[in-house]
């Protein structure tokens, strides 16, 4: 579903990580959010590809991929690394969404070596979400709080359609999902193992990934360049005034701006989405 891409499986340790690659040049890696798979990509990647080595992968129990167990930002990070390592990538730079972005920052925390590059599309980092939690944030964020086993998978699995369908329009600023893309991050949320797997993740981001991520804030820095991209409308800006700062306690060098766009805005608006990503890879 990304045209010129090919697919792959790699087996990793606790994983197996399906994906796409495309493209020649630096190496570029894409991480989707949710209730996604890496074909969120699908208007991004063929132009990053003109200039770059693209690899889109679904995260640990996301889409096609699969999980054994391990649930937290840290190990789903690891697993990524391994994938990059195992195309032939030692090093590369993190274009992360939502989800993808958790991930991507606790990449360049535990993994500084590796990546040259972060791009964080639409977060601040899990710790400072839930230290400024309130009645908005409840509302507005309530996937971060339906973590009940099992009433969680089995409301889902009773309405995938449905529960997928409303957060995709709850959060986009237009209809930027055509049906086939629709049909295919709905397809997921029917499989059982894979439900059970995001919402041990979203429990594993109010436990573990906090506990991360206290550790290291004040102590840990990103080291690389930071890019951060956010919706003017949305609860970022809403909730956190500007981001940027927020990063700036966390990362050296960091830069960023909005999207005229929702919350998904490499598929409300990936030409504006490009004009940032673009520039911003080229500086390395």
């Amino acid at each position: 579903m990304i045209d010129g891409f090919e697919e792959f499986d790699v087996q990793v340790p606790g994983a197996s990580i399906h994906g796409r690659r495309g493209g020649s040049g630096p190496p570029v890696l894409l991480l989707h959010g949710f209730p996604e798979s890496h074909v969120m990509w699908h208007r991004v990647a063929p132009a990053l590809a003109a200039e770059y080595s693209v690899i889109a992968t679904d995260l640990s129990g996301f889409g096609d991929s699969t999980s054994t167990g391990e649930y937290s930002m840290r190990a789903l990070a690891q697993h990524q690394v391994e994938v990059m390592r195992t195309l032939g990538y030692d090093t590369f730079a993190v274009v992360g969404h939502d989800r993808g972005a958790r991930c991507a920052y606790r990449m360049a925390l535990d993994h500084p070596e590796t990546v040259t590059q972060l791009a964080v599309l639409d977060i601040v980092p899990t710790v400072e979400a839930f230290d400024r939690a309130d009645k908005n944030f409840a509302l507005g964020y309530w996937v971060w709080s339906f973590l009940t086993a099992p009433i969680a998978e089995t409301l889902i699995a009773g309405a995938p359609d449905e529960f997928v369908n409303h957060l995709l329009d709850t959060w986009a600023a237009d209809d930027a999902f055509p049906p086939e893309i629709r049909a295919e991050y709905v397809r997921h949320f029917r499989d059982p193992a894979t439900v059970h797997a995001i919402c041990e993740e979203y429990r594993a981001a109010a436990t573990t990934d906090c506990t991360h991520d206290a550790a290291d804030r004040g102590v840990k820095r990103i080291t690389c360049p930071v890019l951060a991209l956010w919706d003017p409308s949305g609860a970022v800006a809403h909730w956190y005034g500007n981001p940027l700062d927020i990063w700036r306690q966390w990362a050296d060098n960091v830069s960023g701006t909005t999207v005229n766009a929702g919350h998904f805005m490499a598929e409300e608006a990936p030409a504006e989405t490009l004009e940032h990503l673009l520039p911003f890879l080229r500086d390395a």
